[in-house]
């Protein structure tokens, strides 16, 4: 396997968390008598760039089809987490009735939605079906393709070029990241501006995210990989700030090179100095963290095993990719948890990819009353801990794996 970025031959395993279906692949009752397709995540880091990476075991197009269920709008988190954005960066730019905002994988509408009641000009650009379709249905126009420089060209020829142009973790999920970053290119006025927001590498190994891993995610990205890969494509980051979703991510902001007024805002060094005083420079950094992830594995073993031999019962709250990710790796099925809860109705009565532990309604819970509630989406365990604190009334307690073990 060559690097996707720089073209480097990988030799340097990250971590190798087996084999697993992809993440957001749920089942219907009837498939669990058929075989399921399981991908290694073997995940590799480069020494040249040290861009962390999956090879595309399975191709993108087959993920986002239109039965793909992942829907932004499901986290009131993330929603306000848009809004703010919004609200901040059309005052910062000074955008307008008369600016265009593009966003590359805008999902269901979560982000644009603000800002067309702004009345700013806004395409969305996204490959699942499914999730464009209610895009559309809240007013917002939807280009339904995978983004790339064939896109970008289209719609600059067309005259469609933008002011803004957003990007909330998509970056990790594309295959051609040189392909990805030259179309952004492309769609950018001469005075636009690109935001970007992604999981920081950094972030995702101090804090032991192992389960930030998986098939839709082909690159784990630091700010030196990402300004290098930029730099390439004639794109400068001027800014960034470090934000808490997901564990801990960055968002930058780019122009093109030489365009922009004045020098990057000091933010961009400081953090840039703050990984090369981590050491992401240095190839030892990455190859420790294979070791961290073992343990997580046996200790979240043992308390499920454990939890089974006292007559404890174990349920679980979002069918999250991170979820998906942590079971398959430690090889859990349904007879280690009963069911898992989730909001979005897309994933109700489905089934979890290689676990197979039923997706239910909430209202599950308080028939059950289980004895322990695994979150598995625990960069919002806030938000579900508020939501559903009336378990402690049968003195049912949380469990989070990752980064560590831990019964709240």
């Amino acid at each position: 396997m060559k690097c996707r970025f720089c073209g480097n031959q990988l030799s340097h395993v990250f971590v190798d968390l087996g084999s697993a279906p992809p993440s957001n692949a749920f089942l219907q009752k009837q498939d669990l008598d058929k075989a399921e397709l399981y991908f290694p995540l073997k995940v590799f880091v480069c020494e040249n760039c040290f861009l962390v990476q999956i090879d595309e075991y399975k191709k993108s197009t087959e993920i986002f089809d239109f039965d793909y269920v992942y829907l932004s709008s499901t986290s009131e988190m993330w929603i306000d987490h848009t809004r703010r954005y919004v609200e901040m960066i059309v005052a910062r730019l000074g955008l307008n009735k008369m600016s265009r905002v593009i966003e590359i994988g805008s999902n269901d509408g979560y982000l644009l939605q603000f800002v067309g009641e702004k009345g700013i000009p806004c395409l969305g650009i996204e490959p699942a079906g499914a999730a464009a379709e209610i895009a559309r249905r809240k007013g917002i126009r939807v280009i339904e393709k995978f983004f790339g420089t064939s896109v970008s060209r289209e719609l600059a020829r067309d005259g469609e070029t933008a002011d803004l142009v957003i990007g909330n973790n998509v970056l990790a999920h594309v295959p051609d990241i040189n392909d990805f970053v030259q179309g952004l290119k492309t769609i950018l006025k001469p005075h636009g501006s690109i935001t970007l927001e992604f999981p920081h590498l950094m972030r995702l190994i101090d804090n032991n995210q192992l389960d930030t891993i998986y098939h839709e995610h082909f690159s784990y990205l630091s700010l030196g990989t990402v300004t290098t890969i930029f730099s390439k494509h004639g794109l400068e980051v001027y800014d960034v700030e470090e934000i808490p979703t997901h564990g801990g991510s960055i968002r930058i902001y780019a122009r093109h090179a030489g365009i922009g007024a004045g020098a990057a805002c000091p933010t961009v060094d400081a953090l840039l100095s703050g990984e090369r005083a981590k050491g992401m420079e240095s190839i030892g950094y990455y190859l420790e963290f294979k070791n961290r992830v073992l343990k997580t594995k046996i200790d979240f073993l043992k308390f499920l095993i454990t939890s089974c031999e006292n007559g404890k019962r174990v349920a679980a709250y979002g069918a999250a990719a991170k979820g998906n990710t942590l079971l398959n790796f430690c090889g859990v099925k349904s007879d280690l948890i009963d069911f898992v809860v989730d909001a979005a109705q897309s994933k109700q009565g489905r089934y979890l990819p290689g676990s197979h532990i039923p997706v239910v309604a909430e209202g599950r819970l308080r028939e059950e009353k289980p004895d322990y509630i695994v979150i598995f989406p625990w960069n919002i365990k806030s938000e579900i801990l508020a939501q559903l604190s009336y378990v402690r009334e049968w003195g049912a307690k949380f469990v989070v794996a990752v980064p560590c073990l831990s019964i709240l």
